[in-house]
């Protein structure tokens, strides 16, 4: 194998949440660094052999604004 892609997201508590696509792996960290340890552990752990040479991060950060704010703060008007 190649490669196994992980999607990373920001917890609803703190921290991260990381998943694997295809697979059933998941883990969870306070920091980034701390969840790249643990992702590399679980990938570890999860394959006995054909083991992947890469471990691809997809971070996906969801972010919420009011549109008007937007077009207020473009037209100069705040």
């Amino acid at each position: 194998m190649n490669e196994i892609i992980f999607i990373i997201q920001d917890s609803i508590e703190d921290g991260f949440e990381a998943k694997a696509v295809g697979f059933s792996i998941y883990t969870e960290a306070d920091t980034m660094d701390e969840l790249k340890s643990k992702i590399i552990e679980a990938v570890d752990c999860h394959f006995d052999e054909n083991k992947p040479k890469l471990i691809r991060l997809h971070y996906i950060k969801e972010e919420i604004i009011a549109a008007w704010l937007f077009q207020k703060i473009f037209q100069g008007m705040i």
